[in-house]
């Protein structure tokens, strides 16, 4: 009776667990056919726009030049991304733009632009666009034959897109974009007396006496900003460090009270885990957004934002340490008519200090990512570059910059934590 009651069982546990077997995969399966549908997933390829996708690719590794003129008096304008940091001297040009009565842009390969009171593009292949721009229109005249998809004309506007670069006109504005590689005026702005010298020139000038001047004209370069830029990046690592650091030091007085072998009473151990609930239950861009409505924007509002996250978590980080700590190392550090804070500073803080230092510096790592985006939203450090330069939607090489400091000071903060971690919990002087 007994062996047909254990067979039956056997028997009824197989079956169950092989319908668990059947079943998990089929929820999971289910679950990412929901998502394929409810995010729309097949309708990715619709949506993408690989033109965008080139432009933005581009930008990030080159700068354009635009050279324009303005249709009512005639005058051109030269300058770099068209900003007017970046602008051309008056009378001064590249070297593929000829100045003069009739101002010629030479893109190359053939492509050549002629400015005046009328304006033409001599494309390659496909023949001359000429316009007499005016108040009627922009009175465009193409070669015989339907518009190729390179152009985008209407009565008040073409639009010339080439592989050699961009041409537009408008009633008002003729203006041409060309881009090069690289990063313009990444060292020197056009005003700069040591715009366009090589580095032999440029290290001849400094150990002529001229290096302090070299370096003020790069420091205070008004197109990257290099000053304000890395100004931003110590905001960024002050509050990552303000907030990490200020979140150990309040959490680890906490930790003893949250500790069941510490700290006997139900009702404080109750109370000190239920604040750290409550500090990291709240995401840290949400106290970003709190802190900044009461303390207004600013880099010290991020690093409360991240103390009060990491308190929490620090909190039961800590708080789980001291709970496993081996009592008989303490009571030996007792045994020796030690007082309650030798016992401590002896018994208790050797054998946690590795796991609680360890833990803070791998979100001081963490945190300086962290930082960026909360400086996107208080209005300090890197992140508000950033996001300044995205806004734009055409500064992304100066977005490509800010994300490459990021990743650096990531980096090195990666390895100053390590370092730090065999130093100080490893003892170890080598390095090794």
């Amino acid at each position: 009776m007994n062996s047909a009651l254990l067979q039956t069982a056997t028997v009824a546990q197989f079956s169950r667990r092989k319908r668990i077997t059947i079943a998990v995969p089929l929820v999971i399966l289910a679950y990412f056919v929901y998502i394929f549908v409810s995010f729309d997933v097949a309708g990715l390829s619709e949506r993408i726009n690989v033109n965008n996708a080139r432009t933005l690719v581009s930008d990030s590794y080159s700068y354009k030049t635009h050279v324009a003129q303005d249709n009512r008096d005639g005058s051109i304008a030269i300058s770099v991304e068209g900003e007017r940091k970046g602008e051309y001297p008056q009378g001064t040009a590249p070297d593929w733009v000829s100045l003069g009565d009739t101002t010629v842009v030479d893109l190359g390969e053939g492509h050549i632009i002629t400015f005046g009171a009328e304006v033409s593009y001599d494309i390659p292949g496909y023949g001359v666009v000429t316009a007499r721009p005016d108040g009627t229109g922009v009175n465009a005249v193409f070669p015989d034959g339907d518009l190729p998809d390179f152009i985008n004309a209407s009565k008040n506007r073409v639009m010339i897109a080439t592989d050699a670069g961009r041409f537009t006109i408008t009633r008002a504005r003729a203006e041409v974009f060309k881009y090069s590689f690289g990063w313009e005026l990444f060292f020197f702005t056009l005003d700069s007396p040591y715009y366009g010298m090589g580095p032999a020139h440029l290290a001849e000038k400094a150990f002529s006496g001229e290096a302090g001047a070299i370096w003020q004209e790069f420091w205070t370069n008004k197109m990257w900003r290099h000053g304000d830029v890395f100004w931003a990046l110590f905001e960024t690592l002050l509050m990552a460090s303000l907030g990490t650091f200020g979140a150990a030091i309040v959490a680890l007085p906490l930790a003893f009270l949250a500790a069941r072998n510490f700290t006997p009473l139900g009702t404080l151990r109750f109370a000190a885990r239920r604040l750290f609930d409550f500090l990291r239950g709240v995401d840290g861009l949400i106290w970003t957004i709190v802190l900044s409505r009461a303390f207004g924007p600013g880099p010290l509002t991020g690093a409360l934002a991240i103390l009060l996250t990491d308190t929490g978590t620090f909190g039961k980080m800590f708080s789980e340490a001291l709970e496993n700590v081996d009592e008989k190392q303490i009571e030996g550090v007792a045994s020796t008519g030690a007082k309650p804070a030798q016992r401590y500073r002896f018994g208790v803080f050797p054998q946690v200090m590795p796991v609680l230092l360890s833990q803070v510096l791998y979100y001081l790592e963490s945190n300086t990512r962290s930082a960026t985006i909360i400086g996107a939203i208080t209005g300090g450090g890197i992140g508000l570059l950033l996001t300044q330069a995205i806004a734009t939607q055409k500064d992304w090489e100066e977005v490509t910059y800010y994300i490459i400091l990021i990743i650096l000071l990531v980096m090195a903060m990666d390895t100053l934590s390590g370092w730090l971690r065999r130093k100080l919990i490893k003892g170890d002087e080598g390095g090794h």
